[in-house]
């Protein structure tokens, strides 16, 4: 079974199962997972999980302190990883991964790089402005071209945003969004 945030990963099948692990916990929480990596050889390993609150598509310190303690309680009982393991946990950042199809709509016409698995008019990288989904396909508008490209969801190994100004503007102007809110403060949340 493929899943799209463990799809750049060298480990599918093992981040697979750390995912179904995490999932269920980040969910109770009120999070979706943005990516589950365990990266790393067989020292020095590390597991990176990413997650965010939907409605806004941040976390805030408390939450993931909170999914971190959620997670090492289900990991100390089922213990996936052999061995030793840092477990880190936070924001997807604002030059996040793209790992889920509705993410390529979420942030249509920001600027991200893309990477198939295969070969598509000479090339496997990919830099222009998200256009949204067309059924199974990222649409992208590349660098230099006049037509907007399909690229199939299932061809990507990696998709993030780029930091440019844009972006930066469009992060700040949604923390100034959810400070004027009342009662609302990103930085620090009240743990349950």
């Amino acid at each position: 079974m493929f899943h799209p945030a463990v799809r750049d990963t060298k480990h599918v099948e093992l981040d697979i199962a750390l995912l179904e692990l995490v999932e269920p916990i980040a969910q109770s929480q009120g999070l979706e997972i943005v990516r589950v990596r365990l990266m790393g050889g067989t020292q020095r390993r590390r597991l990176q999980i990413m997650a965010e609150r939907p409605e806004d598509h941040d976390i805030s310190v408390e939450q993931c302190a909170r999914l971190s303690r959620g997670v090492s309680e289900v990991f100390d009982a089922a213990d996936p990883i052999a061995g030793e393991y840092l477990l880190e946990v936070s924001s997807p950042g604002i030059d996040r991964p793209l790992t889920r199809p509705q993410d390529f709509d979420t942030w249509d016409g920001f600027e991200a790089r893309l990477e198939t698995d295969r070969m598509i008019e000479g090339r496997k990288r990919f830099r222009g402005h998200l256009a949204g989904i067309e059924g199974e396909n990222i649409a992208i508008d590349l660098e230099g071209e006049d037509d907007t490209a399909l690229i199939p969801f299932d061809w990507l190994v990696d998709a993030k945003l780029v930091m440019n100004d844009d972006l930066m503007k469009a992060g700040a102007d949604r923390r100034a969004a959810l400070m004027d809110q009342p009662g609302t403060d990103p930085m620090t949340e009240a743990e349950d």
